[in-house]
């Protein structure tokens, strides 16, 4: 019997129950599509572990989450199978000890999946704030691809925590929408901060210097974006259409640099998928109208990134190469993250009137033994970003401009930025007369 029939709250109170009780939805075979970021709903998913000894062959699917994934373990296999669409800390062993499986795709195109039935979903499990005057229940830190996930589930299982903000925008789902309704009141899953180095903060001066005032920004996962927000206090009119929406942005609201009041797309809003931070944040958005949170769909679609002139995308890597070829979601053979919303915004940013599409990342790993930029990629790295969509990259060093660049050209810039003890190295791997391989002295 549907909310119009019998009322929402009515509904609403029929469906409450508890965690082991909604998990019992879950069937061998399933799929499950869990609430990423900050909004993993961990009640549900502590339940589903106590059902694995009645459950198999149970596929968990989701993007980046935080907290624990027991699921992903390898005594767990009869039971539970990870797909990851983007893979946290919390699953990157097992995918890379083959316990768990990584799906390499844009950010825009996940919820074709859904919609084309390409990757049905059988379960959802959300977080949702609790229901407002009219009975919509808000996916508050994360529209991202859920609301579409939990639109095309069978059954949507959904933790009501009085502690999640409820975020303007297209967030909600109706109370006829959810097959369960458990509710809580606990804090929201924190994303701690990263640490400041001296080297992240020589790249985020870098990365300010190209930004100017009324730039529409993006900011990736990572340190580096944060500290970038924090050299753009000064700024003034700037705005933000963003997959997620990190801490840096409290301060930059607060001190009045990010008004969106020069935005060609939405202005005056701050346009994002989800959060990635912490309790300030979450305040500040908290039916906050100078918001608007969308689905990943939308908010990563290259051609309505590129309606925002001035886009100002700002991605992070894991290697370069020569060429301008981006590695971001794997260690060579080993999975490490995801493709996620890089590749949308480096191409919608660059089809922006005046934007830029910027690569940001230190010049070496491991205490300075490893250079990132590098004659090739690792064998078996995932080009994320292919040469031809990269603008600026950016160290510790400077800035390469690629754009329209030669091979030739393009490898004096990066290496112009490398780290000096590797630029001769990168010279003759360039020119041919040396081994790309690094020189022994400075491997770890």
């Amino acid at each position: 019997m549907g909310a119009s029939r019998i009322g929402w709250k009515a509904e609403y109170f029929q469906k409450l129950t508890t965690a082991d009780q909604a998990v019992g939805l879950v069937r061998s075979g399933d799929r499950i599509w869990v609430h990423p970021g900050n909004a993993v709903p961990q009640p549900l998913l502590q339940a589903l572990m106590r059902r694995a000894g009645a459950l198999r062959e149970v596929e968990i699917v989701h993007l980046l989450t935080l907290g624990d994934a027991p699921y992903a373990g390898r005594e767990y296999a009869s039971s539970f199978r990870h797909n990851g669409l983007f893979l946290g800390a919390n699953v990157r062993d097992a995918a890379a000890a083959g316990d768990a499986d990584y799906t390499p795709i844009c950010l825009s195109d996940v919820e074709r999946l859904f919609t084309s039935g390409e990757m049905p979903i059988d379960v959802a499990f959300v977080q949702a704030a609790p229901p407002d005057a009219r009975g919509r229940l808000s996916l508050g830190v994360g529209v991202d691809c859920t609301l579409t996930a939990a639109s095309c589930a069978r059954r949507v299982v959904a933790e009501i925590n009085s502690n999640m903000p409820r975020s303007p925008g297209d967030t909600f789902l109706e109370v006829g929408q959810i097959a369960a309704v458990v509710e809580t009141s606990r804090p929201l899953l924190e994303l701690p901060p990263a640490r400041t180095t001296a080297v992240t903060q020589r790249i985020a001066r870098h990365v300010a210097s190209l930004i100017p005032d009324g730039a529409t920004l993006q900011i990736g996962i990572g340190a580096i974006g944060n500290e970038v927000l924090a050299e753009l206090a000064g700024r003034r009119d700037l705005g933000m259409h963003s997959e997620l929406c990190p801490d840096g942005v409290v301060s930059l609201v607060r001190c009045g640099a990010l008004t969106g009041a020069r935005k060609t797309l939405h202005p005056g809003k701050v346009v994002a998928g989800f959060t990635l931070g912490s309790q300030p944040l979450f305040d500040l958005i908290r039916d906050n109208p100078s918001f608007e949170f969308r689905r990943s769909a939308y908010v990563n679609d290259p051609f309505v990134i590129a309606q925002n002139d001035n886009m100002h995308a700002i991605n992070s890597a894991i290697q370069v190469d020569l060429t301008g070829q981006v590695c971001a979601d794997s260690m060579g053979l080993r999975p490490y993250s995801g493709v996620g919303g890089q590749l949308d915004f480096m191409r919608g940013a660059g089809r922006s009137r005046g934007g830029k599409a910027i690569i940001a990342l230190p010049s070496t790993a491991k205490g300075g033994t490893v250079s990132r930029i590098v004659p090739v990629l690792d064998p078996g790295a995932g080009v994320v970003t292919p040469r031809s969509d990269v603008q600026y990259v950016v160290t510790e060093h400077g800035v390469a401009y690629l754009k329209g660049k030669t091979l030739r050209q393009r490898a004096a810039a990066l290496i112009a930025i490398a780290d000096p003890k590797f630029r001769v190295w990168l010279y003759e791997a360039a020119a041919g007369v040396r081994s790309v391989e690094a020189p022994n002295a400075l491997v770890a």
